[in-house]
């Protein structure tokens, strides 16, 4: 636990009890706002090509803003971000630059270096690193060279270009501290790693989001030049809700004005209003024309522009300061250094609560987890009635896009503050990612942690009928519901972070979960035979078919991970309702009900007979999808994968010392027990003692043992880095034909060799962070039951044995051995560029892609993926350093 005069909790705490706005600001900005669903207009929701990378400079935003290295309030109202150039690019780099969907030979993906490297939970103090190339950016190589690449070439990335050969880039470290809740320090620190002295403008830009032009904001929006001393400037900013505030900074070049509105000459050859367009910026520094912004002193998007010439190896700093007060004396030294070391002092006090040895690496590797969880913090906002049927004074949207995307969503409306993937490749949220993200996040802000578990149970997120929404590209699209397993989760950190539950919490999303539960219980039990389908569940492509789509033949799948999640639903729902009645018996029937739910799911995925053919296979030790064709045909789709491990994560071991304080629960899972065993049927409780814990499985324990084995062969899924998601044995392919057409998954072990989902993930081979989160969690929990006697092989085939407890632990460090370094001072994320990786300026710097290689680690996919990747954190937590 924390100290409890660490000043940082005291934030907290001054926070959530309403003293202080310490959240108010924050790391909010997207780093891509175009090319996303919700900025897209076009008939056949073509989002890539509707509003692309080259429009983002010169086109109004309707739904956010985005930025580098960028912060805003709660509302994006106010934004502010780092712009840059090096004398040498066609363009200011005022945002993050990538690859979209069709151009990417993996789909979309950023091509720029940057690293979260600190944050505290109430961004008191934050750091951000940006690598920028000192020569022209290949804004046109990177995207030729990747659309001529295919599926089996490795990407192009900006390493590969030769750009920063010899260190030819800048360092920019971006750092905010707050001086209070809304003064915030600013310091912008660029470094020349290059061998030659090197040129670069900076123009730090504060701007307002434009929502006049929608119709949506009224009153003053404006910035304006307030004073001009021989040290610093300043300027003053008015909205009409949050007020004015003053930005400082010291003594600039240039003072740039302009307003935040469309460059519509440039983009559609329609003459503007007025000049002063979102993009005179860039027009103004790339061709060293200021004769438009010499002449105005206000407007609502402004900079204050520095010229450097940095020596080789040599720095410059740049301050900043924005307030809510008007400060006396010079506000960029007085007290200015104090502030900042004092934020970075309690952030390193903050922090130290986590470090339980003496490995500098395995703290930095956990604080950089933590840095990436808490920059991913976004603003998000869709109201799906306005943005379908358009906004007044704008164009009608195509009526098509009635008929189109997410138009089954008309009650959803949203406008929060939401822990995001990834704030380029992924700036939108995703429901089941959002669970593990919340599992970190309860460690260092339990409160925001359960806040974000609430919110998207709230009405103006979950649909009526109880559906949660996926994501923006398709709110309807079936992701695992893993809810309720990280509100307990976050519970049992926050319970022991406190030493209190939060009861309360649990009540309110146990309430809105028994909805959701409902809704798939309705949906997806197509046969009312308590074995589920649910489509492609969030793993993309790990199957023989689009499992979102029309199955081949007519038929359906039986699936075996569907009906694995939800027997894990069940027992989480349990769990919950336990919990709840040691404090209010009204909820124990719930533990029946819920109870009664795993017992007959796992009856039906487990039994043989009554039209069901079950999804075990005894002689391969493995669960299975099912393709049910038409006349009752059951074919096993023989693919071992994670389909079939997933039922090793429904495992809940229910201690007598709860279970004799509901006394009516308790009798009625011995009276069900017994009634089962006197009609014969299928035993979810193997064995019972009276006065003992009871295991509820979903695996019985030969079964158990026999996916074990196949768990940790390295000849199938363990890997020296943790569990593939598809087994080995599939180098040579698993093939079926169907109506003369041959369908096949073959191993891949990193990047994806088809074009299913877009092609930018890869579950057939790759390790994935959060299904490997919960095998080692299961684990722990298998444990508790059968304590150290019952032990395996690890690996599989050899005579070293491992209790269930010490199997977590080496697949937990397995897990963390990523992105540690080896005895070479390699890290295995970064095995495609280890020679950049081993130079002082990068080693110390970590990636947290979305996946990895399934042999050697290597990351793939989105690079900035502390969204789930973030739950190394954990990880680290409960290892031994």
């Amino acid at each position: 636990m924390a100290k409890k005069n660490n000043a940082e909790e005291l934030r907290l705490k001054e926070n959530y009890s309403g003293k202080k706005k310490w959240l108010e600001w924050g790391p909010y900005l997207s780093e891509r706002q175009w090319g996303t669903v919700r900025e897209d207009y076009s008939e056949h929701g073509e989002a890539w090509d509707y509003f692309p990378h080259d429009h983002a400079r010169s086109r109004v935003y309707r739904w956010g803003e985005d930025g580098i290295a960028g912060i805003t309030d709660r509302h994006c109202a106010v934004c502010f971000a780092v712009t840059l150039w090096n004398g040498k690019d066609p363009i200011l780099k005022e945002r993050m630059y990538g690859l979209t969907g069709p151009e990417g030979n993996h789909g979309e993906d950023c091509k720029e270096l940057y690293y979260y490297l600190d944050s505290t939970p109430t961004h008191s103090y934050m750091k951000h690193l940006y690598k920028y190339p000192q020569n022209e950016y290949p804004y046109a190589d990177l995207s030729h060279t990747n659309r001529s690449r295919g599926k089996y070439d490795l990407e192009y990335e900006l390493l590969d270009t030769g750009l920063f050969n010899e260190n030819r880039y800048f360092d920019v470290y971006t750092e905010y501290a707050k001086g209070d809740d809304e003064d915030i320090l600013v310091k912008v620190t660029i470094h020349n790693r290059g061998p030659k002295a090197s040129e670069i403008t900076v123009a730090p830009t504060l701007w307002l989001r434009n929502l006049w032009s929608f119709g949506q904001a009224e009153g003053v929006h404006n910035i304006k030049k307030k004073k001009n001393t021989a040290k610093y400037g300043a300027v003053e900013l008015t909205h009409p809700k949050l007020g004015k505030y003053n930005l400082y900074f010291e003594k600039p070049a240039k003072w740039l004005f302009t307003n935040n509105e469309t460059n519509h000459e440039r983009l559609y050859g329609m003459e503007n209003a007025s000049p002063y367009v979102k993009d005179l910026f860039n027009d103004a520094i790339v061709n060293n024309d200021f004769e438009l912004t010499d002449a105005v002193t206000e407007g609502t998007k402004f900079a204050p522009m520095y010229q450097k010439k940095v020596p080789s190896g040599k720095s410059v700093e740049f301050r900043l300061r924005f307030s809510k007060e008007e400060l006396s004396g010079n506000p960029l030294t007085d007290k200015y250094d104090a502030i900042f070391e004092s934020r970075q002092r309690e952030a390193d006090e903050f922090y130290g609560q986590f470090e339980k040895g003496s490995c500098k690496d395995t703290a930095n590797i956990q604080r950089q987890a933590f840095a990436g969880m808490l920059w991913s913090k976004q603003y998000f906002n869709i109201d799906m009635e306005t943005w379908m049927n358009g906004d007044p004074g704008q164009p009608e949207p195509p009526q098509q896009r009635k008929y189109g995307r997410n138009n089954n969503w008309m009650t959803l409306n949203n406008e929060d503050i939401i822990s995001m993937p990834d704030k380029w490749e992924y700036p939108w949220y995703a429901v089941w990612d959002l669970a593990f993200h919340t599992v970190p996040l309860a460690m260092i802000d339990p409160e925001f942690a359960k806040d974000q578990l609430v919110l998207i149970l709230r009405e103006w997120y979950m649909a009526p009928n109880g559906q949660i929404p996926a994501y923006e590209w398709a709110f309807s699209d079936v992701n695992p519901p893993v809810h309720a397993w990280a509100a307990f989760k976050v519970y049992e950190i926050d319970k022991k972070k406190t030493g209190k539950g939060d009861i309360e919490f649990l009540k309110r999303v146990f309430n809105k979960l028994s909805l959701n539960f409902t809704w798939w219980v309705n949906r997806k039990d197509r046969n009312n035979n308590n074995v589920f389908q649910g489509g492609f569940l969030g793993l993309d492509n790990i199957g023989v078919f689009d499992r979102s789509s029309q199955i081949p033949g007519g038929g359906h799948l039986e699936q075996a991970d569907g009906t694995a999640w939800m027997a894990m639903f069940s027992l989480n729902m349990l769990q919950m309702a336990l919990e709840i009645s040691m404090e209010d018996d009204s909820y124990e029937d719930m533990c029946t009900k819920f109870f009664e739910h795993f017992v007959y799911i796992a009856s039906s995925l487990n039994r043989i007979g009554d039209n069901w053919s079950g999804s075990w296979d005894e002689n391969d030790g493995f669960f299975y999808d099912i393709l049910v064709l038409p006349g009752d045909n059951y074919i096993p789709i023989k693919v071992r994968s994670l389909v079939g491990l997933m039922t090793l994560n429904s495992v809940l071991v229910l201690p007598y010392e709860k279970l004799k304080k509901v006394k009516n629960f308790y009798a009625g899972v011995k009276w069900f027990r017994n009634n089962r065993k006197k009609h014969g049927k299928y035993l979810v409780v193997e064995e019972f003692k009276e006065g003992e814990d009871i295991l509820l499985s979903l695996v019985p324990k030969k079964r158990m043992e026999k996916l074990l084995k196949a768990l940790l062969d390295e000849k199938e899924f363990l890997s020296p880095y943790g569990i593939r998601a598809l087994s080995k044995i599939h180098e040579n392919p698993y093939q079926i034909m169907l109506e003369g057409q041959i369908f096949d998954v073959k191993y891949d072990p990193a990047e994806s060799s088809t074009h299913l989902f877009g092609g930018n993930s890869n579950w057939r081979g790759p390790i994935w962070m959060p299904m490997n989160f919960l095998f080692v969690q299961s684990l722990l929990e298998y444990h508790k039951y059968y304590g150290d006697d019952f032990k395996v092989s690890c690996p599989a085939g050899v005579d070293q044995k491992f209790n269930l407890k010490e199997l977590s632990h080496d697949l937990n460090n397995r897990l963390v051995n990523m992105f540690r370094k080896d005895e070479n001072g390699d890290r295995p994320v970064h095995a495609l560029h280890k020679e950049v990786y081993r130079d002082e300026h990068f080693k110390d710097l970590i990636l947290f892609y979305e996946y990895f290689h399934g042999d050697n680690g290597r990351g793939v996919g989105a690079t900035h993926q502390t969204g789930w990747t973030g739950c190394v954190a954990h990880l680290i937590d409960e290892s031994c350093w």
